[in-house]
């Protein structure tokens, strides 16, 4: 064997001798049904009817049609881009559910309408709903990977895309980190020399871009003429069935060449010369494929022209039914934008009398996550610093978890936030027992680079109308009073909470923090979980927690009754709300605090309420002021309980300036005791 496993040679086991008449024909009709609406999808905006965006295949049709042959869908799962038309109808999808997704039906098998047209899919047979940040979906193949071998499952993940798109940091983390974990993916480059206008010399300096990636351990690349059937065929074939043996990724390069523009909003004209045009249109592969087919005397013309007349009548049939279809329901955009979360029998309110010993928040965090690994054998974490011998993660919340649940389900990640987040995503696709934990970042200020992959995550469900949400928990790190600094000691709430579709919980408390992460664990869909870490180990965040104890989204807790002022809070600035609420009691007026916990969902019962009870309100919160999550709450107050109040609805955080590390400058930045006890006193002199 060669040292160099891009080297091999392929085997040549499709040959148009070789392959029997009736897979031909089937390969042949394909080609014409899927060139035929290919062809007709511009027509459909030109009469304001939809399909508003279409990337043409056409020169692709080799390398298409392979990607779908090889694929079972009882096995493999499959990430196609918004370029795999013909992709998509040889793995399965009836040309009548190509349009009705070009057009925006209710009945797009895809979306129901409500993703961007030539966005195919169909997620009950692992043909997955992609995005249209495109080559975003590596990662999620990668994380499909990464269960089918933990299964030990029969199959592969193959990604597609152009070859512009590998130009993304997050397809070099995808390969990187296949090629390191070993999976069984397949990447697909099809390659046909435009990312959009901008030619691939302007993208990177190998002609081949796959050949980018030839010092990878662990990978194979193979390279193939994507315009031509057989050639692709046999590039395919043996790319799945060297994954599957080997357990590591492969790389096909597909030469393609694009015959239209880029998509209907494109002029190839401006930028493509004539000689340019007219030799892309030479090597159109379905006629290359027709004339193969009559030189090696496997069919006749009027065997040709019989398949070809058959496959214009099925597109002109299903196009008439695809019209009929209905359009999208406008009063369901509220549907499926979260699931329905994992509902709390014994404790519906989230609250309890346990007494006794008292634990430390961090040692609930760390409880609670044994006891749910020990419930769902298919719950898993990861991350960076997870898993060092007695380390486990930065602030050693996941301390143990390795030594007790094993490598294969607690182990550590790349310094690749998008990369950990990205393929929590894609694993979580596997199956719905699976629940993921993942440390999105060592601290919260870090997330950033995984900004891409957590706004996938929390338009997934609504964008598939249903049939997927990613069942991740995101765990940071948030928050300051450590002296951290930059990146170390920020508040990023107020820019996550403004996204639709993901839970955002931030406890104050041992309790809270336990079961607000268990219902997480349990519940389906993605969850934001923000943990204040100067609280970990701090004993006024200690307390019992009762066995089992769980938390509902969308539930505050009051930590305080009072009847002249309420105030707002949640995370580090809960203890000093109380204090403050405390001290002026002492001095005779009635505080009520009451503590967020979730910040989406809301409990806007619960604020609302207090408002009309006190008539005035002060939200505080660590995050800066200026457009901080305070500013919702203000909004809803003022909104839904102006009548009442007696005063303005104030707000009280950090300074509009990065936090600073010296402990004077953070000082003078986040809120504190002091501050806080003015900011109510101040209002209730009003």
């Amino acid at each position: 064997m060669k040292e160099n496993l891009h080297e091999l040679e392929v085997p040549k086991n499709y040959h148009i001798k070789k392959t029997d008449k009736e897979t031909l024909a089937k390969w042949f009709y394909l080609m014409t049904v899927g060139r035929a609406i290919d062809e007709k999808a511009p027509n459909y905006l030109k009469q304001a009817i939809g399909w508003s965006y279409h990337a043409p295949y056409a020169g692709h049709d080799g390398i298409q049609l392979a990607i779908g042959q090889v694929f079972d869908k009882e096995t493999d799962h499959l990430f196609p881009y918004y370029r795999d038309m013909l992709t998509n109808l040889s793995a399965g999808l009836t040309a009548e559910e190509l349009i009705l997704n070009g057009i925006s039906k209710a009945t797009d098998v895809g979306s129901g309408g409500r993703h961007m047209s030539n966005h195919f899919a169909k997620p009950e047979w692992n043909i997955h709903n992609v995005s249209s940040c495109t080559g975003n979906h590596t990662l999620h193949a990668v994380g499909v990977g990464r269960a089918i071998r933990y299964y030990k499952h029969k199959g592969v993940s193959i990604s597609s895309q152009g070859e512009s798109s590998v130009s993304e940091g997050y397809v070099y983390e995808a390969i990187n980190g296949a090629s390191n974990e070993q999976l069984p993916v397949v990447f697909v480059f099809q390659d046909n020399g435009y990312g959009i206008s901008v030619p691939k010399r302007d993208q990177t300096a190998n002609r081949k871009v796959a050949n980018n990636f030839s010092g990878f351990k662990n990978l194979r690349i193979i390279h193939c003429n994507g315009k031509d059937v057989f050639d692709s065929m046999n590039a395919m074939a043996e790319a799945k069935a060297w994954a599957m043996e080997n357990q590591k990724p492969v790389i096909v390069q597909a030469n393609c060449v694009r015959i239209h523009s880029h998509s209907n909003s494109d002029r190839h004209e401006l930028y493509r010369n004539d000689s340019e045009l007219n030799y892309v249109a030479e090597y159109d592969p379905l006629g290359k494929f027709r004339r193969m087919l009559l030189r090696y005397n496997r069919f006749t013309e009027e065997e040709l022209d019989e398949l070809t007349n058959k496959a214009m009548q099925e597109v002109k049939d299903v196009h008439k039914k695809a019209l009929k279809a209905p359009d999208p329901d406008p009063e369901s955009i509220f549907d499926f934008v979260l699931p329905e979360p994992y509902v709390s029998e014994k404790f519906p309110e989230g609250l309890h009398n346990e007494e006794g010993e008292k634990r430390k928040l961090i040692e609930a965090l760390n409880g609670t996550l044994k006891e749910e690994f020990r419930r769902n054998p298919d719950t898993f974490i990861w991350g960076q610093d997870m898993a060092n011998k007695d380390k486990g993660g930065i602030f050693n919340v996941s301390k143990g978890l390795q030594q007790e649940f094993g490598i294969e389900r607690v182990f550590n990640g790349p310094i690749a936030e998008d990369y950990i987040t990205g393929t929590a995503n894609g694993m979580s696709r596997f199956s719905d027992k699976i629940r993921i934990v993942v440390e999105g970042a060592e601290f919260a200020d870090y997330f950033w680079p995984a900004m891409e992959q957590f706004v996938e995550m929390t338009h997934e469900y609504w964008r598939t109308n249903g049939k997927f949400a990613p069942n991740v928990t995101i765990r940071l790190a948030s928050g300051g009073y450590i002296g951290g600094g930059l990146y170390h000691s920020q508040n990023i709430e107020g820019a996550l909470t403004s996204f639709p579709g993901i839970r955002v919980v931030y406890p104050s408390f041992a309790d809270d923090a336990a079961g607000l992460l268990r219902t997480s664990l349990r519940s389906k869909g993605p969850t934001l979980f923000l943990e204040p870490k100067a609280l970990y180990n701090s004993p006024i965040a200690a307390t019992p927690i009762p066995e089992e104890f769980e938390v509902p989204f969308g539930k505050a807790r009051v930590r305080k009754e009072g009847s002249d002022l309420t105030v707002i809070t949640y995370g580090n600035t809960t203890h000093m709300c109380i204090s403050a609420a405390n001290k002026l009691e002492e001095e005779g007026h009635s505080v009520e605090v009451i503590d967020l916990r979730s910040l989406i969902p809301l409990d806007k019962e619960t604020i609302i309420e207090s408002a009309k009870k006190t008539g005035k309100v002060l939200v505080v919160h660590e995050d800066k002021v200026f457009s901080g999550f305070g500013a919702e709450v203000a909004a809803t107050i003022t909104s839904e309980a102006f009548e009442y109040l007696d005063g303005p609805v104030q707000r009280l955080g950090s300074t509009f300036t990065p936090v600073g590390f010296n402990r004077i400058l953070e000082k003078a930045i986040l809120p504190n005791d002091e501050k806080i006890y003015n900011g109510m006193a101040a209002l209730l002199k009003y």
